[in-house]
């Protein structure tokens, strides 16, 4: 697989000058593997995940705000010269989307938003828990309970409890110390470009009505809820999440041709 830099990233399909990229971006702790296959592969689309710096296989060190992930997306979409991309952002990631949007509206087709918010307080177990490497497993372990839903295979929850645990406790203390500071909430109605909000209705990490304030706020998003789905909703039931960026892409940008 290529890489560039500190930004290891997967790429399927051909990039057409008609049609806006799809760039996936994780959440806190995750990787290019917190996608599932079928949107890392959508047919007639191209479609880019990456590994946020400290994460997955890129190198480097993780951040400790959304801002400077924000940066080292805008990096990255210069050094792929692409012009314009719709993001899809999970938890962290879709605030990252969130602030690429406020602060750079012309490298922004769209937006696909999967359980997060315009504010992302993280419980103090967590945010304390991930600091030490003596309470890092313990701490990773009630991130993945409260992350899936009862009815996610435990093969699920198990393989991203493995790659989670592979993640330096630096790292993913920074990036929950990112979401705790990240607000956008008087903001986010400037977002003019088309949205989708995805959210499970069993997430305990960003309960359901910060993900309906979201999509209120956006004029014109579509919200979609996905019933008994917990925080990892793309994993927990990845057909539909596909599904529904699909249509997405398809309503604003047209059909495609696999």
């Amino acid at each position: 697989m290529p890489q560039l830099g500190e930004t290891y990233y997967t790429q399927s399909g051909h990039r057409t000058p008609a049609r806006p990229p799809l760039v996936l971006i994780h959440g806190a702790g995750g990787t290019t593997l917190h996608w599932p296959t079928a949107l890392r592969r959508l047919p007639g689309e191209t479609v880019y995940a990456v590994d946020l710096p400290g994460h997955g296989k890129s190198g480097g060190v993780g951040r400790q705000s959304i801002g400077d992930y924000a940066g080292v997306v805008i990096e990255w979409l210069d050094r792929k010269l692409i012009e314009r991309a719709i993001l899809v952002g999970h938890s962290m990631g879709g605030a990252i989307a969130q602030a690429l949007a406020l602060t750079a509206p012309d490298r922004v087709a769209g937006l696909a938003l999967v359980g997060t918010a315009t504010r992302l307080r993280v419980n103090e177990q967590i945010l304390e828990g991930a600091r030490s490497e003596k309470t890092f497993a313990e701490t990773v372990a009630l991130i993945i309970k409260w992350s899936f839903s009862p009815s996610t295979p435990l093969a699920t929850s198990r393989a991203i409890h493995q790659r989670m645990l592979q993640v330096r406790p630096p790292v993913l203390h920074g990036d929950y110390l990112a979401c705790n500071e990240f607000e956008v909430t008087d903001a986010i109605s400037a977002v003019l470009v088309p949205t989708l909000v995805i959210y499970g209705t069993a997430d305990k990490m960003v309960p359901e009505r910060y993900s309906r304030l979201l999509a209120e706020q956006i004029a014109g998003a579509t919200l979609i809820p996905v019933p008994e789905a917990g925080h990892m909703v793309m994993l927990e039931q990845p057909q539909v999440v596909t599904a529904a960026v699909a249509n997405y892409v398809c309503r604003y940008w047209g059909e495609t041709t696999p």
